[in-house]
């Protein structure tokens, strides 16, 4: 590809007001109206500051700018050019959301939560979001250090992996035929341990599930070693769901570990080969074997949960690597635990934790977007930043699962790149505003499928 002509033959002028970089704002946006997300405003923010007027527009103004791409608060310009203000109304400034973002406290954060639980449900019933959660539906939960920068935010600390920033705590959920949405976040101080208020995260997260219409079948919580605890398995259990965690190698799990038979080891495949971090190597093969476990028996027998654990092996490659005082059971094999109470057969149990890396790839997606930044020094505007970037994130996969088949388990980025920022001329005709896009538009048909979900004649009863 070349240009047509040489480059001195080129100009540029910013003069047309009637161009929008955003078309596919348009669908989307109507998609957000019809699920109610300015009336849940007006239900439920009580934010009766004077930087908190117009809550009912400045929220869905806010989750728009991050569903266009906006990952700070200066990007929520991008809302305001060309065509902009004809196609839609009630943008403000930067500087007001900004304002309007440092008006919260904690409380009205709860509140925004609650918005954010009930979008989502209507969301789960104007597009096919969970398709197959009538069988089963897993709730993953993992959390992440979203990196800052200076001293002037609140809440900054030094988490797990040494670096300094805020903690994110996520709740995904997805089934085994559609990619995953956010049931609940929480944004917490940087050094905070990661199971702290995970419990009560689950039980949010599983209340928006059943609202959702995703607990007719199974429903399987996952985490890792760092959510081992009680509270998190309780939390789990009341809320009508089974569990599925990566166990500790505490005394009681190496124990029960030396207590498998040997013959009750069976081989197990991997349809493709997994990249081992420890032994820095592929693996394509393992052998898997349970045994009954009950757990947190340091706690009063009430609060003992016994289950099985689910051990997968693997060969060691590196005898050099055994650590200290476990030379007897690890010399040759490596082994990672399940505690799980899950109904599903051994193998089949063991191949739907291993799934849980679905909420890292939510984690991946959100940095890469709306959470590139936390870009208040406010904690309760951050905490607030979080929660309608996962509202738009849960608004970009709705509108992808409306679109097309390809676009339902697509990334924010591709959804986007393809269906959002679709450069489009407005016209009057009719007395109907009328939206002109680029010819041959490579994703023209699933582009129109969504246009014509939320913007097109009502269907018929």
């Amino acid at each position: 590809m070349r240009l047509s002509h040489g480059s001195s033959a080129l100009s540029a002028t910013f003069d047309d007001p009637n161009l929008v970089s955003v078309g596919g704002l348009a669908p989307v946006l109507a998609l957000a109206q019809d699920c109610r997300l300015g009336e849940l405003v007006t239900d439920k923010l009580t934010l009766n500051v004077p930087g908190g007027v117009n809550a009912p527009l400045k929220v869905p103004a806010l989750v728009a700018g991050m569903v266009a791409g906006a990952d700070s608060i200066a990007d929520m310009d991008l809302l305001r050019h060309g065509g902009m203000d004809r196609l839609f109304t009630g943008a403000r400034a930067p500087s007001t959301y900004g304002t309007f973002l440092r008006s919260f406290t904690f409380g009205h954060v709860r509140q925004l939560d609650s918005i954010a639980a009930a979008f989502l449900t209507g969301l789960a019933v104007a597009a096919p979001l969970l398709p197959g959660a009538e069988q089963v539906t897993f709730l993953d939960l993992d959390d992440t250090i979203r990196e800052t920068h200076g001293y002037a935010k609140q809440g900054v600390g030094y988490g797990y992996n040494k670096i300094k920033g805020l903690n994110a705590l996520l709740a995904t959920v997805s089934t085994p035929l559609a990619a995953p949405v956010i049931a609940a976040s929480r944004l917490r101080k940087g050094s905070v341990n990661s199971a702290r208020g995970a419990g009560k995260l689950v039980a949010e997260a599983l209340r928006t599930v059943r609202a959702c219409g995703a607990g007719g079948g199974l429903v399987i919580m996952r985490a890792d070693s760092a959510y081992y605890g009680h509270d998190v398995v309780a939390a789990a259990r009341r809320g009508g769901a089974h569990f599925s965690i990566t166990a500790r190698m505490n005394a009681a799990v190496v124990k029960a570990i030396a207590s498998i038979d040997e013959a009750a080891w069976a081989p197990i495949r991997y349809p493709r080969a997994v990249g081992d971090d420890e032994g820095q190597c592929w693996i394509s093969d393992a052998e898997v074997a349970q045994v009954p476990f009950t757990a947190f028996t340091s706690r009063r027998k009430a609060d003992h949960v016994t289950a099985r654990l689910i051990v997968r092996r693997v060969r060691r490659l590196n005898p050099g690597s055994v650590p200290a005082g476990q030379g007897e059971l690890f010399s040759t094999w490596r082994y990672h635990a399940i505690f799980t109470d899950s109904p599903q057969p051994m193998l089949e149990a063991e191949r739907t934790h291993r799934g849980h890396a679905v909420v890292e790839q939510v984690i991946a997606d959100l940095k890469a977007g709306p959470l590139a930044h936390l870009p208040s020094g406010s904690f309760a505007a951050n905490s607030a930043w979080l929660v309608l970037a996962a509202m738009a994130f849960n608004l970009t996969r709705a509108a992808g699962a409306l679109a097309s088949t390809f676009h339902a388990k697509a990334t924010t980025g591709t959804i986007r790149a393809q269906l959002i920022t679709v450069p489009a001329r407005l016209a009057h005709s009719a007395r109907r505003l009328r939206l002109h896009l680029p010819r041959d538009w490579p994703w023209q048909p699933a582009w129109t499928q969504l246009f014509d979900a939320t913007c097109g004649p009502p269907a018929a009863a």
